[in-house]
């Protein structure tokens, strides 16, 4: 399948480049601004499949809105036709067509030029009124406030909301581009002029705004906002993709003696902490329990030996264990428990916790093993 791409630079086009990059038996052409229209001419007669992302959105001029938006289209839409096959035809537009705006009134027109070509030339084509976009690639000062926050946090410059209590409707990119590409199996068929993306946020400017700040401090407090899935995975990826290349990297604050170092690594709001210890040979650290306090142990570099006793009994459990078996051990609540390098080198520990380090609260208490 040929698959042509307009406006493939810009924030929507560069991400949808990388899905199509990873399906088989595709042919992708692009177009942008700096492409004569003859290669466009070109590129429409080979193509099986359009998108159509190119656009304008931020002009200098008004009259800019309807010759990126709407002529740009009625040029496209033209050459399907003239090419006398029924070329599918993906258009980015936007909720603003639904306004009074020439941004929206020139968007508007470029929906009504691709819904007679459906109808003329019983073509697919797929309309998509896209509000507020974020995700990685996206332009500060451009795309959306998220892309302006983010830039901004990164390279500490403050974030300026007049009304936090302000909602915005939100796509994340991942999601767009997934739908984008399954039309591609629809090639042929009558499209739904106006289909949806899911699933959309609707977050206050202070949620957004208190989220990233969570997230650049998160390097200092160690202890990290719930990422794992929806709005806040996706907001996570996107303030990651703004970072400087020399902010890459932060360096820990941890603590060293003579028995080796201890480092907290990251901590969660609600699954506990993860801690990497390392230990010079001959050392024992530990000889304390725990109520309710439960950790793992996974010696990663070195061998150790890992003790338990029952604190109301007097038998010892031993775990041997090593870098040559990638073994978890538990630490049960209401067992004092121990661990000794038994190597000639340095031990490292990773370490797991169910909750984060509380010194008022510690749930630690000494005692032999």
């Amino acid at each position: 399948m040929n698959v042509l791409v307009t406006g493939s630079q810009g924030f929507i086009g560069l991400n949808l480049l990388e899905r199509l990059s990873r399906i088989e038996g595709l042919n992708v052409s692009t177009f942008s601004r700096d492409d004569k229209d003859k290669a466009l001419e070109k590129k429409v007669n080979s193509a099986d499949f359009i998108f159509h992302l190119a656009g304008i959105n931020r002009p200098k001029n008004v009259e800019d809105f309807y010759k990126g938006n709407r002529d740009l289209t009625q040029r496209v839409v033209q050459l399907a036709k003239d090419s006398g096959r029924k070329i599918p035809i993906l258009i980015s537009s936007s909720t603003q067509a639904a306004f009074d705006n020439d941004y929206g009134k020139s968007k508007q027109a470029s929906e009504s030029i691709l819904e007679t070509y459906a109808k003329e030339n019983d073509s697919a084509v797929y309309i998509y009124r896209l509000p507020n976009i974020f995700g990685k690639w996206s332009k500060p000062n451009y795309n959306t406030v998220i892309a302006t926050w983010c830039h901004n946090i990164t390279r500490d410059i403050p974030l300026q909301v007049n009304d936090g209590s302000v909602a915005l409707t939100l796509v994340y990119i991942d999601d767009v581009v997934e739908h984008f590409v399954r039309h591609l199996e629809e090639s042929g068929r009558i499209g739904s002029l106006f289909p949806g993306v899911y699933p959309v946020y609707i977050k206050t400017l202070d949620e957004i705004k208190t989220l990233l700040e969570a997230f650049k401090e998160s390097r200092i407090t160690l202890s990290i906002p719930r990422v794992g899935k929806g709005f806040e995975r996706a907001l996570y990826a996107t303030y990651l993709s703004f970072l400087p290349t020399n902010k890459f990297a932060y360096e820990l604050k941890g603590y060293e003696d003579d028995r080796g170092t201890f480092y907290e690594f990251v901590k969660t709001l609600d699954s506990g902490q993860f801690s990497i210890s390392t230990t010079v040979p001959g050392i024992t650290r530990g000889n304390h329990y725990h109520n309710t306090k439960n950790e793992k142990f996974l010696v990663i570099k070195g061998e150790a030996s890992i003790k338990h006793r029952q604190i109301h009994g007097d038998n010892i459990i031993e775990y041997k264990v090593s870098d040559k078996k990638m073994e978890v051990v538990e630490m049960i609540p209401g067992y004092t428990h121990d661990i000794t390098n038994t190597g000639n080198d340095e031990m490292v520990l990773l370490l797991w916790a169910n909750e984060s380090f509380d010194r008022e609260n510690p749930d630690t208490y000494f005692l032999e093993v």
